[in-house]
């Protein structure tokens, strides 16, 4: 039986894995009226783990296999595969081959650090704070 991984257990595992070193990856970044997609190639047996988002977006594995969290629970998937994130989503993956992943954003902005600051948050807390002023979402 998949069960959800709690947020607070993939923040757990991204803190333990910022001890370790880095992987350096290059993201490639993609606009178009509305849209942003920015795409990264993950080498195999790494963990990586998102952001919490304020909307929902489009991830898209088109290369590869991978082990992701879902509201589901862990599953294990291979390219091609899409998923869809609810506001508010944070996912840990672990590669089991190198991979390419896709997260497609709507968006008009055309700066990625700035869709980065203003459409992400670190922490589901700091994602909790940011609803609690939303009328619709009391």
């Amino acid at each position: 039986m998949n069960v959800p991984v709690p947020v607070d257990v993939i923040e757990a595992l991204e803190q333990e894995s910022l001890k370790h070193p880095q992987v350096p990856v290059k993201y490639r970044h993609y606009f178009a009226q509305g849209a942003y997609a920015r795409e990264v190639t993950l080498p195999a047996d790494c963990i990586v783990t998102g952001r919490v988002h304020k909307q929902s977006q489009i991830n898209i594995l088109s290369q590869g296999r991978l082990k992701v969290t879902t509201e589901h629970g862990v599953i294990e998937v291979e390219a091609p595969f899409t998923l869809v994130s609810p506001p508010g989503t944070k996912r840990a993956v672990f590669t089991l081959t190198e991979c390419v992943w896709t997260t497609i954003l709507g968006t008009d902005l055309t700066s990625p650090e700035v869709i980065h600051d203003t459409l992400t948050f670190a922490t589901e807390q700091e994602y909790l704070e940011y609803t609690r002023y939303i009328p619709w979402h009391s």
